[in-house]
């Protein structure tokens, strides 16, 4: 099994500053403008909201973006992308209704061949300056060559009822993506129940506990699973994902993001599955 590593640094520490000061309230700026205009103005931020991605358009040429293609611009500096495969980080500068994008840095996932046909496509359309539009809850950035990435913002989903597909393990300042490889019965998964219970599977054994939510804080409580041996890649995640369900940890929702991680960093990335997604927790 592979697993595809990435430091980003910046990226990380701002998910967990984020994470420190609110936790799904940290979208909704895009309604209520009151004037209506089309240019970005500091009362409706384009930065520190997560935009699902509609569309690139290069060269004339529009391609619809795959389900769950997501961007975000850091306030301190960085954007952070994934157009359905590969995990993207660039350097960025917001100056009114100018964006500049630096190189982007990515993994080197093999993707499907339409996934990976988008994502070259939306890497194209980020580099160099540009001009963003916001109407609404959607946003356009247009290159100084008309190239144009049309973007949503996307809502925060509820935390509670959710089943939570775990994608991405931290340690610090390094992001560790989940093997994609798992067995889809073994994909690791959690869903926060409203009696104060969460239950899933970590990436072998299914698993059921106490989680207690105060504020941005989750207070996990003794869990108990299955004890099922699997190969030593599949134990390994399950042993990262058990750490970060245990004690107290912050937490933060962008979009159909979850951050858990403590003080230290170490946590976990999920991503909400789309509704009526098979609860595979039952299966042991």
């Amino acid at each position: 099994m592979h697993t595809q590593r990435m430091t980003l640094s910046v990226s990380v520490l701002a998910l967990l500053a984020l994470a420190a000061c609110g936790t799904e309230s940290g979208s909704g700026s895009g309604k209520g403008s009151g004037d209506g205009g089309d240019t970005v103005r500091s009362d409706v931020p384009v930065t520190g909201v997560a935009w699902s991605v509609d569309s690139v358009t290069v060269g004339g040429k529009k391609t619809e973006a795959p389900e769950g293609a997501r961007l975000e611009i850091d306030p301190k500096g960085r954007a952070t992308a994934d157009f359905g495969c590969n995990h993207i980080s660039v350097d960025a500068q917001v100056k009114g209704d100018r964006i500049t994008l630096g190189k982007p840095v990515t993994t080197q996932m093999a993707c499907d061949v339409k996934i990976e046909r988008f994502e070259k496509a939306a890497i194209d359309a980020m580099g160099g300056e540009h001009t963003a539009k916001l109407s609404g809850d959607k946003l356009t950035l247009t290159t100084e060559s008309g190239d144009t990435m049309a973007l949503s913002e996307e809502k925060p989903a509820d935390l509670v009822g959710t089943r939570w597909t775990v994608d991405t393990l931290l340690d610090g300042q390094t992001a560790t993506t989940v093997p994609a490889d798992l067995p889809k019965e073994r994909t690791p998964h959690l869903t926060f129940a409203e009696d104060g219970t969460v239950r899933g599977n970590a990436g072998c054994n299914s698993f059921s506990g106490k989680a207690t939510v105060k504020g941005s804080t989750i207070v996990f409580g003794p869990t108990v699973s299955t004890r099922k041996m699997c190969p030593e890649a599949q134990m390994e995640t399950e042993r990262a994902v058990l750490a970060a369900l245990k004690g107290t940890k912050t937490y933060t929702i962008k979009g159909s993001t979850l951050t858990l991680a403590a003080d230290d960093g170490k946590g976990i990335g999920a991503t909400a599955a789309p509704a009526g997604a098979e609860d595979s927790s039952q299966h042991g």
